[in-house]
């Protein structure tokens, strides 16, 4: 691994740990072991000994904050290699915007982060926070992608509509996935807000919209072995194979952790699989481009 892939590999995987320490927050239920912004508590940024919130909870959340400082150095080190690696590239202005991006969006987290203890875990606020992360982690992944010259191609018409659908559902299913948490056990604190919406439905839609997804899944893979060249049935058929694994993975892990009351484990596990669902839908969109008119009028 060069040194390109290795700065823009770790923002991207920074990025996605984010998500998961955040998600330790809420499943420890230590989503105020910090109970201050930006101190962790009155006087001092770091937990001090017997801290009225625990030890372990504290640390818990002062970790999560920590992770952001290890992510602003790893944004400060793309945004230096976009100016220099990226300048001199067609596709320039895009670099440039992807890597204001990532500084954007880290100051949006930190004042979201601090609204958020602020207002004693709002759900509202914690969903924010957590679909600025997915965000900003397909900002990153498509970052990375230009920056190492992820291979690239052209798609049919119905094809590259197909994968726009499926981009939007991903991110439908997604939010609803935050609105399920928000509304069960784990909202990081025993007496956080939680949304006013029946678990039971919002759980159900939620899986509804998953079960879409995973049939319009089928649906590309099945376009792409009809219609397409052999390169992109080889390339972006591969992807959504890919893609069909993961989404039927989360599915299972989801009916399962449904029918076991949460168990802390699974949650962290589909929370994961919430990350890598976004990632692989976001590589699939930057690989496929529309055929220009003229090579599709000899397609």
């Amino acid at each position: 691994m060069n040194l390109v892939s290795l700065i823009y590999t770790t923002l991207v995987v920074l990025q996605t740990l984010l998500v998961l320490t955040g998600g330790a927050v809420r499943l420890t239920g230590s989503g105020l072991g910090c109970p201050t912004w930006p101190d962790c508590v009155g006087g001092s940024l770091a937990p001090v000994p017997h801290q009225a919130q625990g030890t372990l909870h504290s640390w818990i959340e002062f970790g999560n904050r920590l992770l952001t400082v290890l992510l602003i150095l790893a944004i400060f080190a793309a945004i230096v290699g976009a100016f220099r690696w990226g300048r001199a590239r067609a596709d320039w202005a895009m670099i440039r915007n992807l890597a204001i991006i990532q500084f954007l969006g880290i100051v949006a987290q930190i004042v979201l982060g601090g609204i958020t203890v602020l207002t004693k875990l709002n759900p509202f606020s914690v969903s924010s926070h957590f679909l600025l992360s997915i965000l900003l982690i397909g900002a990153s992944a498509s970052l990375r992608q230009r920056m190492v010259n992820s291979p690239r191609t052209n798609v049919l018409p119905t094809t590259l509509w197909l994968i726009r659908a499926l981009l939007v559902l991903s991110g439908i299913v997604i939010m609803l996935g935050t609105v399920v948490t928000g509304s069960g056990p784990h909202a990081g604190d025993i007496q956080a807000k939680r949304y006013h919406i029946d678990p039971r439905l919002i759980s159900w839609m939620h899986a509804d919209a998953v079960i879409a997804l995973i049939t319009l899944t089928i649906g590309l893979i099945l376009v792409v072995r009809v219609s397409e060249t052999v390169t992109n049935r080889a390339l972006v058929g591969k992807q959504a194979m890919l893609f069909l694994s993961i989404c039927l993975g989360q599915g299972l892990i989801g009916y399962i952790q449904y029918f076991t009351h949460l168990p802390e484990g699974l949650v962290a596990l589909h929370l994961l699989g919430a990350a890598c669902i976004w990632l692989a839908m976001w590589n699939i969109a930057f690989t496929s481009h529309a055929l220009s008119r003229t090579t599709l009028s000899t397609h």
